[in-house]
């Protein structure tokens, strides 16, 4: 039975806005007719009933058409150089805090990452990831990443992505040299609870990084990691930072805690929960690439393709430290839900 104002009865952990308070379709179609999500459209998304999550993600999905269509692009990771990390961030199973049994190694050979990009370009995917553990990359390591760049280059149209922590202008202007398309490097929550899971690095030393890899020509991918204990605040803070330092592609990960890093032990958030946020980050960032990344098979699990109404792209095969459901099943959800795999064209 409803309540007087209209709305249903409200569950422990559920929304108390009232149903139709917000007009999902007015919202979509004042940001496609270039208006911007505000912060209290903002909260809203994040606090509307589960009973609306189908028309949230319809109206999400209406701007996530409008810019690239069907299509969903794409992406696979290269865990270049794996554990030996200095850094303290709480979530992380590479960190130097973490007790983790995750494979380690050093920086692989020109040969194997150049190997890595050739199946990817195998599995149609549009951007091939290089990614390394670490503050910071050394010079002889930039030695073997730009080397490698330059030789996937000259095999095949694939795009490339590097992550390999904080830059100087000197080092994002060669990775740009070399052939580098883009550059990773996550704001990964609010510029208010960053101190809480990272201390041997600041967010403003990110959001420096961002503005080199911007300045060197590079394109950003930007993003952040959603369920570490942050408000609903802090999440649409955030989205709009993304905006701010003008993200290309934004990769929205899910926490799944691992086991011996701080952060074990932790509730996933739910699958609603989850859409809803990814909602958010369309409206907040409408023509930017938004791929829905770490965590998508154990946060989201059978509504996995929900996902791809906000989101125009995903990593397949695996991630970091941790193993996806598999590119076979991936293009099986993909086709299932109506969506088609992205040409590099289409990127």
């Amino acid at each position: 039975m409803r309540a007087a104002d209209g709305s249903m009865p409200s569950l422990p952990g559920e929304s108390k806005i009232p149903w139709g308070i917000m007009n999902w379709t007015d919202l979509s179609g004042k940001i496609l007719n270039g208006g911007r999500l505000d912060r209290s459209e903002a909260m809203a998304v994040l606090q509307s009933s589960d009973d609306e999550l189908l028309v949230v993600l319809q109206a999400a999905f209406e701007i996530r058409r409008t810019y690239f269509g069907r299509g969903v692009r794409l992406h696979v990771i290269r865990n270049a150089k794996s554990g030996f990390c200095s850094e303290d961030c709480s979530y992380c199973s590479q960190s130097s805090k973490a007790d983790t049994a995750i494979e380690r190694h050093p920086l692989q050979a020109v040969e194997a990452i150049v190997q890595g990009a050739r199946e990817a370009q195998q599995m149609n995917a549009v951007r091939y990831c290089i990614v390394t553990s670490g503050r910071q990359p050394v010079e002889t390591e930039l030695d073997v990443i730009c080397e490698a760049a330059r030789q996937i280059k000259r095999e095949a149209p694939i795009q490339i992505c590097t992550s390999l922590g904080l830059l100087t202008p000197a080092q994002a202007q060669r990775l740009k040299a070399a052939g580098v398309d883009r550059y990773n490097h996550n704001l990964e929550t609010s510029s208010r609870y960053y101190g809480a899971i990272c201390t041997t690095h600041s967010y403003d030393d990110r959001v420096a990084t961002t503005r080199i890899a911007k300045a060197a020509g590079l394109e950003l991918c930007c993003g952040g990691l959603i369920g570490m204990g942050e408000t609903l605040d802090d999440r649409v803070d955030l989205a709009l930072a993304l905006r701010e330092v003008g993200a290309d592609s934004i990769p929205l990960n899910f926490l799944d805690p691992r086991p011996g890093t701080a952060m074990e032990g932790r509730t996933r958030i739910s699958a609603m929960e989850a859409l809803r946020t990814l909602a958010l980050f369309r409206f907040a960032n409408p023509d930017r690439e938004l791929r829905v990344a770490g965590g998508r098979e154990a946060c989201l699990g059978p509504l996995q393709a929900l996902a791809l109404y906000p989101a125009n792209s995903i990593f397949t095969r695996g991630y970091l430290t941790t193993g996806g459901q598999g590119h076979t099943a991936d293009l099986a959800l993909i086709e299932s839900a109506g969506f088609q795999v992205a040409e590099i064209t289409d990127a």
